[in-house]
């Protein structure tokens, strides 16, 4: 793969495949041009976190280094943020040995069996996931995934993990540490997402809900014509943490806030979907032009300028809390449960 250098934390393809490995859109026919300007940007924040960081990773969380965050997190330090931010490098610490050992066990037939069956399916279109490449993050993908269905056996796996395990690879180009940022997203940060209740993804459809309808009253009420829809139409937004739903740099921006902020940087990213698109989504007559727009929100040069789009997500749907969210879930939490015993 030829690539060549637009500075700190990106590269320029040549053979229409992006700096990670992926094919770049044929109507995305503006993407050098994208790439580079968002390149001047890349170069200016790199700058500035080499200063921040001075040789070491950031080991307490301050307004300083949050700011940081939501402008963005270069790549050569990328996988370092998200390992101290999110926990995961002071699990692997503690746990010296310990992904190997779970490579080493006798595996469960029935998880190897699932997990084998998605290997093809993940990322077709890039060229370090395809069997063909030298190395293949295939084998990587598979080793992290079947190391996490033994650690969590109350998951083991998943449909749409597999993607979130391949983002990590991308970035950390390392095994151990995949496995580790694994587990501090379905450990820790996500709640409930992938046990096979799902009751933690349900719970966030409705809590999303019940935010539309306080922020923008007039979709919520259009939604609430059609029961059951916001499974329909966001929770793979949800379960694969927008991947292959908005553009790759833009996803990584927004795990950068989710590695440091928590869970909560989700829902500002659909409120900001929603509320910028409301104009197309109230046009909407029937469940399926509802479920069509939702598809077509997430494309476009809104979604593909991930420096304004990430400033978006912090304007746009105003104050929103951890401890809201909270208190959202834990009431939504209820009322399936309540509905589901019924």
């Amino acid at each position: 793969m030829d690539m060549e250098s637009n500075g700190k934390g990106t590269s320029l393809p040549n053979d229409g495949v992006d700096a990670y490995g992926f094919s770049i859109p044929q109507a995305w026919e503006s993407y050098e041009e994208a790439m580079n300007e968002y390149g001047v940007v890349l170069n200016r924040r790199s700058m500035k976190w080499s200063k921040l960081l001075q040789g070491k990773a950031p080991i307490e969380k301050n307004l300083t280094v949050k700011r940081y965050v939501r402008k963005g997190i270069p790549n050569e330090h990328r996988g370092t943020i998200w390992m101290v931010s999110s926990g995961a490098q002071e699990q692997l610490q503690s746990h010296p040995g310990f992904y190997q050992s779970l490579l080493a066990m006798e595996h469960d037939p029935k998880l190897e069996e699932v997990i084998h069956i998605d290997m093809h399916r993940t990322f077709p279109d890039n060229v370090l996931f395809q069997s063909t490449a030298e190395p293949s993050q295939r084998t990587a993908l598979y080793n992290v995934l079947l190391a996490y269905g033994h650690h969590n056996k109350a998951v083991g796996y998943c449909q749409g993990m597999n993607f979130i395990a391949g983002y990590l690879l991308i970035i950390t180009k390392d095994e151990e540490k995949s496995f580790w940022l694994m587990d501090a997203l379905i450990g820790r940060i996500l709640p409930d997402y992938y046990s096979p209740a799902m009751l933690g993804l349900k719970t966030d459809q409705e809590v999303l809900g019940d935010l539309v309808k306080a922020k923008a009253p007039a979709v919520g009420q259009l939604m609430t014509q059609f029961p059951g829809i916001w499974t329909l139409v966001v929770s793979r937004w949800f379960i694969c943490l927008y991947i292959d739903v908005l553009p790759v740099e833009t996803v990584l921006r927004i795990w950068d806030c989710l590695f440091y902020e928590g869970s909560k940087v989700l829902f500002r990213v659909a409120l900001t979907l929603i509320r910028h698109n409301q104009p197309e989504i109230l046009m909407a007559r029937s469940l399926m032009d509802v479920c069509e727009c939702f598809k077509s929100i997430t494309k476009g040069p809104f979604t593909q300028d991930c420096h304004h789009f990430m400033q978006k997500i912090f304007a746009e749907p105003g104050s929103l809390s951890m401890a809201t969210i909270t208190k959202m879930r834990e009431s939504c939490r209820q009322r399936i449960i309540m509905e589901e015993t019924r």
